[in-house]
């Protein structure tokens, strides 16, 4: 299924399709990709006094409805940063995620665990997520946390949460990106409170740019 606003592209042999929702769909496999959703960082942050919104769960994971339901997605692979810290464990976080996990029973989950992860320590087993370690490899793609893994396959990764700046003479615009090498696609963070990296591609990268309807090419 093609969602509204995707660009189809071709990597390590297959076809994936960059989303305007920040993800990364395999139509062959069913899977969707998503990069550093970061659960629990605003709870993390209300922890130590710093007064911000809360509701970022539930906007992720109506978020992450949204893109099961557009793509008819069965498999959800995290590349990393499913949790930003031990806050993540709080019994709120944690039973919204449940919640969600039980009306989506059906659907395959698997967290290529991230630096956060490791700090937070794994999602509680009631979720039913496989975990991982980088490279996870499934057929020619390597799905990692960090994109400079040396693995098997065309690496899928994330943990730098990049966008990049479109500017004119009066003014600048960052929008979330991907980052199109040869052997490597750097995936922009799916999480609704994680903020974004400005990069320099590498000589050879394509940048599609993502305004939250459509992918765009910009170089």
């Amino acid at each position: 299924m093609t969602v509204a606003g995707s660009v189809a592209i071709e990597v390590g042999g297959e076809r994936l399709e960059l989303l305007p929702q920040r993800a990364v769909y395999w139509a062959r496999e069913s899977l969707l990709a998503i990069a550093d959703i970061h659960f629990g960082k605003a709870a993390a942050f209300r922890s130590f006094g710093i007064p911000v919104p809360r509701g970022t769960t539930s906007e992720n994971l109506d978020a992450l409805d949204a893109l099961v339901d557009a793509t008819g997605a069965h498999h959800v692979l995290f590349l990393g940063d499913f949790l930003h810290a031990r806050a993540a464990h709080a019994a709120g976080t944690q039973a919204a995620m449940l919640a969600w996990r039980r009306r989506r029973c059906d659907l395959i989950l698997t967290l290529v665990r991230g630096n956060h992860d490791r700090h937070a320590g794994d999602p509680a087993a009631v979720l039913g997520i496989d975990l991982v370690d980088e490279p996870y490899t499934v057929g020619s793609f390597s799905f990692c946390h960090h994109p400079d893994v040396d693995a098997p396959g065309y690496v899928l990764a994330g943990h730098v949460h990049p966008v990049y700046v479109l500017a004119t003479r009066f003014d600048a615009l960052r929008l979330p990106c991907f980052i199109v090498g040869m052997r490597r696609m750097i995936l922009p963070s799916f999480g609704s409170f994680t903020g974004g990296h400005a990069m320099r591609p590498d000589e050879g990268d394509r940048i599609f740019v993502t305004s939250g309807e459509a992918v765009h090419s910009v170089r």
